[in-house]
């Protein structure tokens, strides 16, 4: 990278243009797989979760500077209330969630704003939900599944000249999270169990 280049919000410029030219032209070079896997650690809600390789392009890549665990549970005093022993705080899925929606709607407000020369002073977003657990408990049938969040916002301070809150709006609504959480998703479900013993005849 020559000193030349235009550097902002820690973006080169030059190279970015470079990148989008590349995948408006290959779109199948950018194609990304992700995945994701969590282990059960034997206490109810507990689970170990762990993010590392992925695809980009076909290609697998992995490294283990990107090997992440997150030790996923619940809210200590509602585990406390439910009969969990020696209960103690760890995030809870549907919170990561959250703050995954709040991380990833900056990342479309501010990767469209650097790509269109918009320049933004301070970006904070705060994502907020009434979460409703008696589906999850088995209180309610699985057909009330779409009743279980209600009230979800996203309420987003931007500050810097020359702001369009339209393409604010627009530029959040870019965000990948956004779309897996807002529009309908299907989920092909698997399970697998044990291995059938074929019994002697």
């Amino acid at each position: 990278m020559s000193d030349d280049n235009a550097i902002t919000h820690g973006v080169d410029l030059e190279t970015l243009e470079e990148f989008a030219s590349h995948a408006a032209d290959q779109p199948e070079a950018v194609q990304l797989g992700l995945e994701a896997s969590a282990t059960y650690e034997g206490t109810c809600a507990h689970s170990l979760a762990k993010i590392d390789s992925y695809e980009l392009g076909g290609e697998s890549i992995a490294r283990e500077t990107r090997e992440y665990t997150i030790p996923y549970g619940g809210w200590r005093e509602v585990l406390d209330a439910g009969g969990w022993v020696g209960a103690t705080d760890r995030i809870e899925p549907v919170e990561a969630a959250l703050s995954a929606l709040a991380a990833c709607i900056n990342v479309g407000i501010s990767i469209n704003a650097v790509a269109n020369g918009v320049d933004i002073e301070r970006l904070h977003t705060h994502v907020r939900a009434d979460f409703d657990p008696a589906v999850l408990f088995g209180l309610e049938e699985l057909t009330e599944a779409d009743a279980v969040f209600r009230n979800l916002t996203a309420e987003i301070e931007i500050d810097g000249a020359d702001l369009d809150p339209d393409l604010i709006d627009e530029w959040a609504r870019r965000a990948p999270v956004y779309t897996l959480v807002s529009l309908d998703q299907d989920v092909e479900l698997s399970v697998t169990g044990p291995a059938q013993v074929a019994g002697d005849d």
